[in-house]
């Protein structure tokens, strides 16, 4: 995942170099026979041209996700979630499908027929989220969240020199109180579920610290009207979390009443924008079930070879009932957890991971690597204690920003028994396996190429399922290619990985469409995917907090090997593993699906 933050810290910041001017927002939807000088059709032009119009006035409407993906033109400003900000954006969206129904989508290029079909799901989306999701209702999130980015946007990457982003954190700050008086104003406490209104409750805090971790520390950078603008904003913001404060845990808290589960209905349509993909609900449902089937008897099958000469070895016969499979599997897991590198020494293993799996992607000629290294970083203070790494990408507008790979110590003031838990969990095959989801070939690899793609609209709308199923594709790929010589207890790890995403499939319908309780949830998480309590305990939050979202992972990924079997059964013995990687790369991140219908000329649809 890119970009992994604490559950409080990534509501703030938005569900997470040298001076740069705002990237030029141009060529919307400029297709590579556009960009390489080849004649286009008038459908192609008035697509090009409506593209550009709705991503003007896309970035108009949402400033602060404007911030996030590089264009700096509304810095200074925060979205408007009042109803005639919302009125505005369906009125925008609306006018925007008219006007894409009237194109005669046939006749474009294929991959302007790819993007025409991408801003289709996202104009329909933006419209169904405001008129029939109606989350800006119910969801305290939707706010707490803006308000987090609106600072963390424009003070977390130095895309700009200091004393400006200082300036347009000022001038948002001032405008916070405000987004507080909508957030009252618009949600029905009957309708907020008690989970959304603690857990909001509880991080409305995480602004200041936010303010205190990045505007405080610069904030003599700025000398006179500046710097007195900046402080009223700051004495401002402080007031205002404070009124917040109080009215959430005296007025939403004790009265919300709303159910976190959105039923069946919603459900699928929220999939649908969510994901984009070729699978339904109920594929989903029946592909992950039998994954996780399949991988518990692939991850025994290993546990019988490692074990074999142990004296304490469990019971492992041939036919297993559940327990002496889970037994052995675990039995095998506890052999990984205790190779785990000391507490002092996890950076330098995280490091040596990263450069041992780009050593052999180069050796195994997998996947053509970028001539620019990602860029080791330590991980933040107060990102750290949740994963050992995450990538971390400037947005897709931000040009010439570095990608960071960065990494967690342990926190000075853990105990040797956190550290210990912790470490089992992120043992020394586990950091090998995260270099290579958030890095190499992973994460940051897959948006180094996906980012030369022409069509800007598409790195705006680039796809979560594409960028994560191919960094969870490229753990099974780097173990099948041999990875740490075939190591078993590897290839254990990595389907123990592989099983968090499997379960994220089946929590996320199991909470919203199925009812399912705590006590399910975790017996899938503990039981059937092996993860430890503390850890399964904050996905069932996560899964109350959000919906549509954990699928996007399995989802992702089972195009991603469905479109490799696709084409392997079309090339037979001309097909080139290395050459199909770049390929896949080439598109520039949309939906899999459309990847798999440009690669064997299939219709686009």
């Amino acid at each position: 995942m890119q970009r992994k933050l604490p559950l409080a810290v990534l509501a703030l910041a938005l569900a997470a170099c040298q001076p740069q001017s705002p990237a030029p927002v141009t060529d919307a939807a400029a297709p590579p026979e556009a960009a390489a000088g080849q004649a286009t059709s008038p459908a192609d032009t008035a697509f090009a041209a409506l593209s550009q119009e709705w991503l003007d006035g896309w970035l108009r409407l949402n400033p602060v996700y404007a911030t996030q993906i590089g264009d700096h033109q509304y810095d200074d400003q925060v979205d408007d979630l009042g109803a005639d900000g919302r009125q505005a954006t369906v009125d925008f969206n609306k006018a925007i499908l008219a006007k894409l129904d009237a194109i005669d989508t046939s006749t474009l290029s294929r991959e302007n027929q790819v993007d025409a079909l991408i801003l289709r799901n996202q104009v329909e989306g933006d419209i169904w989220n405001v008129e029939t999701l109606q989350s800006w209702a119910w969801d305290p999130q939707a706010y707490s969240g803006l308000a987090g980015g609106a600072i963390y946007g424009v003070m977390a990457r130095e895309f700009a020199p200091m004393p400006e982003r200082l300036k347009s954190a000022a001038a948002r700050m001032q405008q916070i109180p405000a987004l507080f008086a909508q957030m009252r104003e618009n949600l029905d406490p009957a309708r907020v579920p008690k989970i959304h209104a603690e857990t909001v409750a509880r991080q409305n805090a995480g602004l200041l610290q936010l303010v205190d971790q990045f505007i405080t520390p610069n904030a003599d950078q700025l000398s006179g009207d500046d710097r007195k603008q900046l402080d009223d904003a700051v004495a401002t913001l402080r007031k205002a979390v404070g009124e917040q404060q109080e009215w959430l845990d005296k007025t939403l808290v004790p009265n919300a009443k709303g159910d976190f589960r959105i039923g069946a209905q919603l459900y699928d349509q929220k999939l649908k924008f969510s994901l984009n993909a070729s699978l339904s609900r109920e594929e989903i449902g029946q592909r992950a079930r039998a994954e996780i089937t399949r991988v518990r008897d692939e991850m025994y099958g290993i546990a019988r070879t490692v074990l074999e000469d142990k004296a304490d070895a469990p019971e492992m016969p041939d036919a297993p009932t559940d327990d002496q499979r889970q037994a052995a599997i675990e039995a095998a897991l506890e052999l990984a957890y205790a190779d785990r590198p000391a507490r002092s020494e996890v950076v330098d293993a995280a490091k040596q991971a990263l450069a041992d799996a780009t050593a052999f992607v180069k050796q195994k000629d997998l996947v053509t690597v970028p001539d620019d290294p990602v860029k080791i970083i330590l991980m933040p203070e107060f990102q750290r204690g949740v994963a050992v790494a995450y990538c971390d990408s400037p947005g897709p507008l931000d040009k010439g920003l570095d990608t960071y790979f960065a990494i967690s110590p342990i926190p000075d003031d853990w105990s040797d028994e956190q550290a210990t838990s912790f470490l089992r969990e992120y043992n020394s095959r586990m950091i090998d396996l995260l270099a290579i989801h958030e890095a190499m070939p992973g994460h940051y690899l897959e948006g180094a190429h996906s980012a030369q793609f022409p069509s800007t609209l598409r790195a705006v709308l680039r796809s979560g399922p594409f960028a994560e199923g191919w960094a969870v594709y490229t753990e099974k790929m780097m173990t099948d290619a041999g990875y740490l010589d075939g190591d078993p207890l590897f290839r254990l790890v990595q389907l123990k990985f592989y099983l968090r995403t499997i379960a994220n499939a089946i929590l996320d319908q199991g909470v919203h469409v199925d009812g399912w309780s705590r006590e399910q949830a975790m017996h899938l998480m503990t039981h059937d995917a092996f993860q430890q309590e503390s850890e399964a305990a904050g996905k069932w939050v996560r899964a109350q907090l959000t919906s549509a979202q954990l699928p996007t992972y399995f989802v992702g990924v089972q195009e991603h090997f469905d479109t490799r079997k696709a084409v392997e059964e079309k090339l037979g013995d001309q097909f080139d593993l290395k050459a199909y990687h770049d390929k896949v790369l080439s598109y520039g991140a949309p939906p899999v699906r459309f990847v798999r219908q440009l690669m064997l000329d299939q219709p686009i649809e």
